[in-house]
C-alpha cells in the first residue's frame, strides 16, 4: 500500500494481446499484467497529496477485471471506475457506527482496451483513481467535466 495513504485503504486485486494500429488508437488491449496493473494503481495513489489522503475515511481500493451492468442498466454500460458508498459531504454523526468501508474499483480490461500504450494505460488509471476519489469528497460528475477529471 502506498505509504501515503491512512491505514484501511487496501488495493485488493482480483483475478491479450493488442497494440497501436498505426495511427495511435488502440487496436485491441494493451497487454499488461495484473501485478503490473496493480502497480500503476498503487502509483496513482501514491500521488495524491498526503494532507488530501489523510482526510480520506473508511474507503477501499478494489481492482476487478470488468463492470457487470445491474439489472435495469444499460447491458453495454463499460465503466473504468467506480466509487460505492456515503460521500464525505453526506455523513452524518451516525454514519461512522458500524458503516462499511466506502469502496472504490477501478477496472482493468475497460482500461486496458482504451490504452495503446504503458503511458497511456498510467495516465488513464491516474485520471479514474482520482475521478473516484472526487466521488468520496463528494464531487459531481459534472463538476468532474467542468474540471478536466471526467
Amino acid at each position: 500500500m502506498p505509504s501515503s495513504l491512512p491505514p484501511g485503504l487496501p488495493i485488493v486485486p482480483s483475478g491479450g494481446d493488442g497494440g497501436d494500429n498505426g495511427d495511435g488508437q488502440a487496436d485491441g488491449p494493451f497487454p499488461m499484467s495484473e501485478a503490473d496493473f496493480e502497480a500503476a494503481v498503487s502509483d496513482a495513489l501514491d500521488r495524491i497529496p498526503p494532507d488530501l489522503a489523510k482526510t480520506m475515511s473508511n474507503v477501499a481500493i478494489f481492482i476487478d477485471d470488468d463492470y457487470t451492468p445491474q439489472p435495469g442498466e444499460d447491458p453495454d454500460t463499460v465503466l473504468l471506475g467506480l466509487y460505492e458508498g456515503v460521500p464525505l459531504t453526506e455523513r452524518d454523526s451516525r454514519w461512522d457506527a458500524g458503516s462499511l468501508p466506502d469502496r472504490i474499483t477501478i477496472f482493468r480490461q475497460p482500461i486496458l482496451d482504451i490504452c495503446a500504450s504503458r503511458e497511456d494505460v498510467i495516465e488513464e488509471v491516474t485520471v479514474t483513481v482520482v475521478h473516484e476519489i472526487a466521488h468520496h469528497f463528494g464531487i459531481s460528475d459534472a463538476r468532474l467535466h467542468e474540471l478536466g477529471w471526467g
